[in-house]
């Protein structure tokens, strides 16, 4: 096979798969400052109210959907709001870690950009809860929402004043629904499926999750997606041309099987091919 005819290789290895150790290491920081820039934004608790007031009033100017509309959806029996409890509590960090370690495993190219994201969204949240902090609409009583995880458990905060493990005053952005939505859209790139749209329904479900239990606003989510935006903007690789590698078509396409489409070679390459076994085939009967 030539350069044009071979398939890519399964994983498309552009960049070679990061030192395994390194990782862990550099995972492991990271995890560490995000627990200590919680820590630092604690202690802000009348700021925290005077901007969930801000908030709250900003979104009903703008005439975004009450987060009321979809937490009465969950109080209509204690199963949904159970659930939305154990997911808020169970899903968000085993699902971001999973996403990682398969990309490191199968895609290591996407591996190292997705981290890169991942990082820097974190990073710009923590600024963000260090400026701004934010009271969650559960403890704001103007809004008339129910604290489902203390009502109906289970629970992974404690007394806001007593808890010494979290910020519970850093709600804008949602990491919950940022993480979530770069689970998705890894996924959806780095994967062939024709189901891999169907991934949207983590960040969907996550988005309903965090506004239905009262752990945060829209207006938190909405945050959370400027920011990832942004770090696409400028983290994604590019080519040598100004383009980016990463394309929602075919993960695994490279230079070699550029000139490839789905059922063999492109049209104008197919035509000079038949032309050239037309003049063998002419020569040959002379």
């Amino acid at each position: 096979m030539n350069a044009r005819t071979e398939p890519a290789p399964a994983g498309s290895d552009a960049i070679a798969r990061p030192p395994l150790v390194r990782e862990l290491l550099l995972v492991a920081g990271l995890f560490l400052v995000y627990k200590l820039g919680r820590q630092l934004a604690t202690g802000h608790t009348v700021e925290a109210f005077h901007n969930a007031y801000r908030v709250w009033d900003f979104e009903r100017a703008v005439h975004l959907p009450g987060e009321g509309a979809v937490q009465s959806l969950l109080l209509h029996g204690e199963g949904p709001v159970h659930l939305a409890n154990t997911y808020y509590a169970a899903v968000h960090f085993p699902a971001t870690a999973a996403f990682l370690i398969w990309l490191y495993l199968r895609r290591p190219a996407h591996y190292v950009w997705a981290r890169r994201v991942l990082a820097a969204v974190t990073a710009a949240a923590l600024v963000l809860h260090l400026l701004f902090p934010l009271a969650p609409p559960r403890m704001l009583a103007a809004t008339g929402l129910v604290d489902t995880a203390r009502v109906y458990g289970p629970s992974v905060y404690g007394s806001p004043a007593t808890d010494s493990l979290s910020n519970q005053f850093a709600a804008m952005p949602s990491l919950h629904f940022g993480w979530a939505l770069m689970v998705a859209v890894g996924l959806i790139v780095a994967t062939r499926s024709r189901s891999r749209w169907l991934w949207l329904l983590h960040p969907l479900l996550t988005l309903l999750v965090i506004v239905g239990t009262a752990n945060h606003y829209w207006l938190d989510a909405i945050v959370a997606s400027a920011l990832l935006g942004l770090a696409f903007a400028a983290l994604l690789p590019q080519t040598s041309s100004g383009g980016t590698p990463i394309s929602l078509r075919s993960p695994h396409r490279t230079v070699t099987t550029a000139g490839r489409t789905q059922g063999g070679l492109v049209p104008a390459q197919a035509r000079t091919q038949v032309r050239a076994e037309e003049q063998a085939l002419a020569g040959a009967g002379r």
